[in-house]
């Protein structure tokens, strides 16, 4: 890990790779998965996105530390979220 960088700017540049990889490649391990990273690492890979919190937090229950991304998501998509009012 580089002094420069934050624990945070590492797992986002991590994240940002495995999602990449995820949206390039349908047979990639991380596809269609939620992926927890923690102080630079991939630590989890689950199917739901409560499975990989709780299990993030025992890995490291420092929340400062952890990440986690829907691996294969398209975070450029605009998405509308409607309410009934």
């Amino acid at each position: 890990m580089s002094a420069s960088k934050t624990v945070l700017e590492i797992n986002e540049e991590l994240a940002r790779k495995i999602n990449e990889e995820a949206r390039q490649n349908p047979q990639s391990p991380y596809a269609n998965k939620f992926v927890g990273i923690a102080n630079g690492q991939v630590v989890v890979v689950a199917d739901d996105p409560d499975e990989m919190s709780r299990r993030l937090r025992q890995i490291e229950p420092d929340p400062q530390k952890c990440f986690g991304v829907e691996a294969s998501r398209d975070y450029d998509e605009v998405e509308e979220i409607w309410g009934l009012g």
